[in-house]
């Protein structure tokens, strides 16, 4: 897009830039601290290796990233999972896709007061991610680990108005995701999100009384505005998001705490 700026007698052309396709050589790509901006980190010189310069902004929320995304303030982000993605664009009526998924970040349910699930006792305190979609994963986590019943076939679309078993008398609050890990020494029980969990030095298979597994509707995504899913530069970083090398790093760093997609 171009803009025409008269000042005084000077006749000034700009060249704005926004979205993917206006800068050759640039990728602006927002994500998560922890593990997705390492992931990226590792990917930037590989990139770079194909003439393209990565920018990561780092991003401590779930909705920004997306809604600077679709605003094209910056090109791309990964962060999130198609659950997640899917409820965002209805919400907010916006057309992100996901272009490729990279890793499996495991849920699981994390506390500083019991050794195991066999020790809660009755009225324990919950703490579960406030946003929709991880609010629902974590319920469906809680009704797996054998804490909650839920109404048949909500699966993740679960909210607490659909338990219909709770034989503990859970006292389950709900909380930014990004929180729950600063307030988990004042509950029983928490469910947190893995890189939160990660960036706290937490270690899910070793921490976690009980953990999530692998399910490949988690798999966390590299996602794009709808209009620039076949610009080359962002298909150039999804190959190489995908390639042997990246998911060699994800094993060899992470060590079984998040795992590359299928």
């Amino acid at each position: 897009m171009k803009k025409i700026v008269i000042l005084g007698l000077s006749l000034i052309l700009l060249i704005s830039v926004g979205g993917c396709g206006d800068d050759a050589d640039v990728l602006k790509v927002g994500a998560s601290a922890v593990p997705h901006a390492e992931i990226l980190e590792f990917a930037k010189p590989l990139l770079a290796e194909q003439g393209i310069e990565m920018e990561i902004v780092v991003y401590d929320d779930f909705i920004q990233p997306n809604l600077n995304l679709s605003d094209g303030e910056i090109d791309a982000n990964f962060f999130q999972h198609r659950p997640f993605l899917d409820s965002f664009n209805a919400e907010y009526g916006r057309e992100l896709v996901g272009l490729v998924a990279v890793h499996i970040e495991p849920m699981g349910i994390y506390s500083q007061q019991l050794d195991n699930l066999g020790e809660i006792s009755p009225g324990c305190k919950v703490l579960i991610p406030s946003d929709p979609v991880n609010e629902g994963r974590s319920l469906a986590l809680l009704e797996r680990a054998g804490l909650i019943k839920l109404k048949a076939g909500v699966g993740i679309s679960a909210t607490l108005n659909d338990i219909v078993e709770d034989p503990y008398s859970l006292d389950i609050k709900e909380l930014d995701a990004a929180f729950i890990v600063n307030a988990l020494p004042d509950a029983g029980l928490a469910v947190i999100n893995t890189n939160f969990a990660i960036q706290a030095g937490l270690i899910p298979v070793r921490d976690a009384l009980y953990l999530e597994d692998g399910q490949s509707c988690y798999a966390n995504l590299l996602v794009v505005n709808k209009e620039d899913q076949d610009e080359e530069k962002l298909l150039a970083l999804a190959q190489i998001l995908k390639s042997e090398a990246v998911a060699q790093f994800i094993e060899d760093t992470y060590a079984g705490q998040i795992t590359p997609a299928n």
